[in-house]
């Protein structure tokens, strides 16, 4: 009966055409039997004329109405996705442990609202999910959907901006119409707006007028939130973002709108583990890869980098003729998603001889004096327009980074240039991205983190107007900065020379096989009688 009632409430404009059409159809057959034949004669002469003319009309009238009344520029994708097709389960999502708990008791409170109504309780009205892209923010909003047994209405914050004035607001005010109808029919529905800041941030005002077609967007989401309060109608808001909670709008983070915040971040070794067994699951794989070696090496990466590389690996092991994913195709596709795509560029002897020591420097000095990472390849091959490159492998995941390990990161990339100046005497520009990388850490370490030789120069001078300064002070902090690159230049020289035959073994190798990984650089070093650095296995 509800549903009989929704179609006439939607097409109620067309029904009430075809009855005031059939009305007049009727009027005009009574008159025109009054009439005497002459005149009937030449009335039905003209119906045809008038019938066309008629026809064009309505037919302009028609696409108007359609157009610019019932859509127009502010018309929705049909997106609407009941529960049981949406089928996502809490199984299916994988990793970020503690953000699915957190939306299992959403969901719990949900199917038990009336509980807690009676015990005085709100039911959640809208849920902010924020993380990295790629953690399945979207897969997760979809597994409360399908867990709740809700239909689902999915949307683009991107879908509500457009050129035209006051299109973005007649969006949102559609959106809810959809999730209202969806919800009386249904029983219940939730709305999930992806890229939620685009349409979030912070409004902003002028007398220019600047901003007003987001700020009014912006407002009527706000309008139909509150709504939500009052209404009947069972209808949950998920919203999803990568920007910092500080980007979005006060008003849209305030009780009542949003009342749950889901934090879901990179996942962990574990979770890794677990995520690369739910994929390679999904390809013919081998049974000795090593996952949780696979795991080490992946650090703070995403559920979907994790994916692509397993993809990549199967694409790889597919050009090669294999019948099954091994390691070798899993270290080539992690090569080529994170190094970038082998280039291949024609070098001279001297120059390709030049970046062999280049790299060899880059990595004794990584493998002899940081105190977090480890060497995870060195190469000769050019990608992403770099013609070599050293690739680091954190040994465990450190969300803080304490003063020892920037200045071992100066020191890395510094013992490039080094390793040049010692073999010829001279450098190239080669060296220009690793001062650029030293220089930025050495400045962030005296300006923003406080890690100056000298104890008075403590806080961030970043919150400081630089034209508010002193020229003493801004030159002071200039000096610490280089008092930091010259003690790290220095010892880097001492480290490189004092194991020079190690640099000039690893750049020999390097020119005869191009590319390193962690055992060869490692029986390089168990060569030359150097303790082996643990690894995570």
């Amino acid at each position: 009966m509800k549903k009989i009632k929704m179609f006439f409430l939607d097409h109620w404009g067309k029904i009430s055409i075809i009855v005031a059409t059939i009305v007049l159809i009727y009027i005009f057959v009574v008159l025109l039997l009054r009439i005497d034949s002459y005149g009937r004669n030449t009335m039905l002469a003209y119906i045809p004329m008038y019938i066309l003319m008629g026809a064009v009309q309505a037919i302009v009238f028609v696409g108007a109405y359609f157009f610019f009344f019932s859509g127009g520029f502010s018309k929705l994708k049909k997106n609407k996705v009941k529960s049981n097709k949406v089928n996502v389960k809490f199984s299916d999502v994988i990793g970020f442990e503690a953000a699915k708990k957190e939306a299992m008791e959403v969901v719990d409170i949900i199917k038990d609202s009336t509980r807690v109504k009676k015990i005085g309780g709100k039911i959640i009205k809208g849920i902010l999910l924020m993380g990295p892209p790629g953690c399945g923010k979207t897969l997760l909003a979809k597994a409360i959907a399908t867990e709740a047994k809700m239909p689902f209405i999915s949307i683009a914050g991107s879908e509500f901006v457009e050129v035209f004035v006051g299109v973005g607001a007649s969006r949102v005010r559609k959106l809810f119409q959809q999730a209202r109808k969806l919800a009386y029919t249904e029983g219940s529905c939730i709305v999930f707006i992806d890229e939620i800041d685009v349409i979030g941030r912070g409004r902003s005002w002028s007398y220019m007028g600047g901003g007003e077609e987001t700020n009014s967007t912006q407002n009527q989401l706000l309008v139909e939130m509150d709504g939500l309060e009052s209404s009947a109608h069972n209808i949950i808001v998920i919203a999803a973002t990568n920007a910092n909670e500080s980007v979005l709008d006060k008003a849209l983070l305030r009780p009542g709108r949003f009342d749950r915040k889901i934090q879901i971040s990179l996942p962990t070794f574990s979770e890794r583990e677990d995520i690369f067994k739910y994929y390679l699951a999904k390809v013919n794989a081998s049974q000795d890869i090593d996952v949780k070696k696979l795991a080490g090496h992946t650090m703070f990466k995403s559920p979907a980098e994790i994916e692509n590389i397993v993809k990549e690996a199967a694409l790889i092991s597919t050009r090669n003729k294999k019948t099954l994913v091994d390691m070798e195709d899993i270290a080539l596709a992690m090569d080529r998603v994170d190094l970038g795509l082998e280039t291949h560029i024609t070098m001279t002897k001297e120059e390709k001889e030049m970046t062999a020591y280049h790299e060899a420097g880059h990595a004794v000095a990584l493998y002899m004096m940081h105190p977090t990472d480890d060497v995870f390849k060195a190469s000769l091959k050019s990608r992403g327009g770099a013609l070599g490159l050293v690739a680091h492998n954190p040994r465990e995941e450190l969300h803080t980074h304490n003063k020892e390990k920037l200045t071992a990161d100066i020191m890395v990339a510094l013992a490039g240039y080094c390793a040049e100046k010692i073999k010829y005497g001279t450098t190239s520009t080669g060296v220009s991205s690793d001062f650029r990388k030293a220089m930025s850490i050495a400045n962030a370490m005296v300006w923003n983190f406080g890690m100056s030789n000298k104890a008075d120069f403590i806080g961030d001078f970043t919150a400081i107007p630089k034209e508010s300064m002193s020229s003493k002070l801004k030159e002071e902090l200039n000096q610490e900065t280089l008092v930091i690159m010259n003690d790290c230049m220095k010892k880097t020289n001492e480290c490189l020379t004092k194991e020079w035959a190690i640099v000039d073994d690893m750049a020999k190798e390097l020119l005869i096989k191009e590319e390193l990984d962690y055992k060869d650089i490692d029986e390089i070093f168990k060569k030359h009688g150097k303790q082996q650095k643990t690894i995570r296995n």
